[in-house]
């Protein structure tokens, strides 16, 4: 008898749904509200300003030889010059004069 029951009383809640009654559905972003006036900030990264103060200050003879490349390269029709090697030790310069900075910035 008692499974006659538990079996008539599952099918008079057919129209229930058992699941979601002892198991209710939440969803995530209940109760938040997204404020139109607040926005995101634009991250910066720091690398960025480090490195062209880098470049400015510490590897500014190595800019200056790039640069002259560049414009010797560019005067040029036909040339089979490039400046790689100006180019490697510029950003070896920038890298190794950013390095100690940009980790003093990683959290």
């Amino acid at each position: 008898t008692k499974l006659i029951l538990l079996d008539s009383l599952l099918q008079e809640n057919k129209m229930f749904n058992i699941p979601e009654i002892f198991f209710p559905r939440l969803n995530a972003e209940e109760g938040q509200e997204d404020d139109p006036e607040e926005e995101e900030e634009d991250l910066i990264d720091p690398a960025t300003e480090i490195k062209e103060a880098c470049a400015d200050s510490n590897c500014s003879t190595l800019k200056a030889k790039l640069d002259d490349c560049n414009d010797r390269v560019n005067s040029k029709n036909k040339t089979s010059e490039t400046c790689f090697e100006e180019i490697l030790d510029f950003y070896h310069c920038v890298d190794h004069c950013a390095a100690s900075k940009i980790f003093q910035h990683v959290k």
